[in-house]
């Protein structure tokens, strides 16, 4: 097959006209959801010439800037960074604002130690060698790993091996016989959110907690490790927050904004003693270091499944001869922190707004996690920028927002959400999240039932670059479809989701990640990320076809009927996992009535929405009135009562799982009382459920009667 390049991008000659052809018919035969049929052809213009002016170099351009120097959130490096985001916007012809905050978190992990005490007294390695082949690991910047938000202590003590400090795995230990009170625990990275292996830990009494990647789950038994690999290599340590309180953002300010102690509006904060912060030490450690701690370790041999990587047989306890010190003094104090959002007026429908975003501040460089999706929506406000100077601005306004202290759990996006709370429920049409969105070339995504469609929809515009296929064809591997997760927690799409309602996605390309170790750098991303660089424009497209596609339609391109379907599926499986603990559970009367109803008027609305625009007779006045409504359906998932695990998740539908942080948890109330096995509130559920479906069929039966 012969290549030549147009700019960076590669043509493949002898099947471009062929592929020209295949994707324009395939355009043709697309239904335009929200369009009129006098609109598809301009639409089918405006978003091939946005396909066209993407300008591939761009993103590695980006990258590189956004990743010279480390750059944690609240330090001045991550400052030059926002710096950096702010004039490119500005330069692309985006009206851009700062919106800054003062949080109460740690810049850095402060002075800190890990050693072993007895038998042998040796001081254990807490950051990463210095690499040769790899020019930024020698950084004077760079740090040791830290835990944000670990509590400070000088502790020495025995030593409890946890497996992934799961509450399960808590429980099996304590089952065992293992009293954790007063000892250090040890665990190793992955299954749940890092804070609650830390809050476990508090609450069974532990006086310390290290955490480790074991190798077992990234290193040499996976394949080569860094620099001749992607797996961690013997002194790569993950870093992260452990921030576990019942909500979401600056933890002295739950539902309000953290705005600037100096600013005119004066927000009631709490006093520190008075949330959940953790009070033990907390520490990342690198294989190499955990090995000495393991390898020493001489108590009872750990239950099936709990054996890592490391050449030793792991054992629950180190037993009386091995104690271990772990001491960490990190201050906490009020530290400002900006996001910076950039927008593009829309022309006709101003006050609806699609929002797009990735954070920006990082644990260290930051290459994969987070900039790799910072310098695509940089590099897209360009190209829409330059769009808008031609005379095609968006009809509705696209926002692109860069989070700060997303890494510290994430802060910066959760109090903007909760600072234009009542703006973001009346004008937003979506939140499109790209953390780390082009940090490898594996296709995925997740997102709310109304924008599945168009996720797809938007991914067979795409030409993915290493194949003939594309983006959707690449993305559904050897299934007919791609398979389309549920969002869960861990990045900025929490509070609008989760809080206000608003629908949203998550995607982009991954692959390969040195996850939040200080070897996630522009070396390792130009090695073995991606080192063609093709994969950042590629993502642009797929991100800006979708926003311009939702920002130009006539009607909000919500796909209204995905409600029903999927809400009966996730009802099904809820049925299934309770009759397991209870046979005699006969399933959510008032649930099912609802979803019929639910599902007719969903059909129904989408025949009007339809036949409506093909009429072409709605008026201006009518089409701001029906996107109002559509922009209320979400709305009736959120219940003021909230989760009875935290009142600030306000969503019925779908919320971050308490005990892991990072799944999701589809119909939280149901799967709160599955987590324990639970049938107390059940019926308190199929009301409160049966009223949030009903509530939204009704709304879908009175827009239909609007458009009829």
């Amino acid at each position: 097959m012969i290549y030549k390049r147009k700019g960076s991008a590669p043509v493949k000659t002898i099947i471009c006209s062929f592929l020209g052809l295949m994707a324009a018919q395939l355009v043709m035969s697309q239904e335009f959801r929200g369009y009129t049929p006098s609109s598809k052809s301009e639409q089918q213009a405006l978003e091939s010439t946005f396909k066209n002016t993407v300008d591939f170099p761009k993103f590695k351009e980006h990258l590189q800037k956004l990743t010279e120097k480390p750059h944690v959130a609240g330090t001045p490096a991550n400052d030059k960074v926002a710096d950096y985001i702010f004039q490119v916007m500005a330069d692309a012809g985006m009206e851009v604002d700062r919106y800054p905050y003062d949080i109460y978190m740690s810049t850095e992990g402060g002075s800190s130690v890990v050693e072993l005490v007895t038998p042998i007294r040796l001081p254990l390695n807490q950051q990463e060698y210095i690499l040769e082949e790899d020019p930024f690991s020698s950084d004077p910047s760079l740090d040791k790993g830290w835990n944000a938000y670990s509590g400070s202590g000088d502790v020495t003590a025995e030593v409890v091996y946890a497996n992934y400090g799961t509450k399960e795995d808590f429980e099996k230990v304590e089952e065992m016989g293992v009293d954790v009170k007063g000892k250090i625990v040890i665990a190793r990275y992955g299954k749940n959110f890092r804070g609650f292996k830390a809050k476990f830990a508090e609450q069974y009494g532990a006086a310390g907690l290290i955490i480790y990647t074991d190798p077992g789950d990234s290193g040499y038994t996976k394949g080569l490790v860094y620099p001749d690999g992607v797996y961690y290599n013997e002194s790569a340590i993950q870093r992260g927050s452990v921030l576990t309180v019942d909500y979401t953002g600056d933890p002295l300010t739950p539902f309000e904004p953290a705005l600037p102690l100096d600013g005119k509006k004066k927000i009631q904060r709490l006093d520190p003693a008075e949330t959940d912060l953790h009070t033990i030490p907390v520490l990342p450690l690198p294989y190499g270091s955990a090995n000495e701690i393991i390898g020493r370790m001489k108590g009872q041999v750990v239950p099936n499944g709990w054996q890592g990587g490391l050449p030793h047989t792991y054992r629950l306890e180190g037993g009386k001869e091995l104690k271990v010190r772990v001491k960490v003094d990190q201050k906490r104090d009020f530290v400002r922190v900006s996001n910076i959002v950039g927008t593009l007026k829309g022309t006709t429908y101003p006050d609806e707004w699609i929002i797009i975003g990735c954070h920006f501040d990082a644990w260290a460089f930051g290459a994969t996690d987070p900039n790799s999706g910072t310098a695509m929506l940089i590099s897209l406000s360009e190209t829409l920028g330059k769009l808008a100077k031609n005379g095609m601005a968006p009809k509705r306004s696209i926002m692109i927002a860069h989070w700060d202290a997303e890494e510290h759990g994430v802060l910066g996006s959760s109090e903007w959400v909760e600072q234009l709370k009542e703006e973001l429920g009346a004008k937003a049409v979506a939140y499109m999240n790209f953390d780390a969105g082009v940090s490898g070339k594996n296709i995925g995504g997740s997102s709310s039932p109304t924008l599945k469609e168009i996720m797809t929809e938007m991914a067979k515009q795409v030409e993915y670059p290493y194949s003939d296929k594309t983006l959707y064809g690449h993305w559904s591997g050897e299934n007919e479809q791609p398979s389309i997760g549920n969002l869960g927690g861990g990045s900025d799409h929490i509070g609008f989701y989760m809080h206000v309602g608003v629908p949203s996605l998550s995607g982009g390309a991954g692959g390969p990640t040195l996850y939040h170790t200080n070897y996630d750098d522009f070396h390792f991303y130009e090695k073995f990320v991606d080192p063609e660089f093709q994969m950042g424009g590629t993502i642009e497209q797929w991100v800006g076809l979708m926003a311009l596609r939702m920002a130009n339609a006539e009607i909000i391109p919500y796909d209204v009927e995905r409600y029903a379907t999927d809400l009966k599926g996730h009802f099904e499986n809820a049925v299934e996992k309770i009759q397991k603990f209870d046979k005699e559970f006969a399933g959510f009367d008032k649930v099912e009535q609802s979803l019929a109803t639910l599902e007719e008027n969903g059909k129904e609305l989408s025949a009007a929405i339809q036949s409506a625009l093909s009429s072409e007779k709605l008026s201006k006045k009518e089409i701001k009135e029906i996107n109002k409504q559509l922009l209320a359906l979400e709305k009736s998932f959120i219940d003021e009562k909230g989760m009875y695990f935290g009142s600030w998740y306000k969503s019925l539908y779908a919320s971050t799982d308490p005990f892991s942080g990072y799944a999701s948890w589809i119909l939280p109330g149901l799967e709160y009382e599955m987590s324990s096995n639970s049938t107390e509130r059940l019926e308190e559920w199929d009301e409160r459920y049966a009223a949030a479906i009903a509530d939204l069929a009704e709304k879908m039966i009175k827009l239909t009667q609007y458009i009829s």
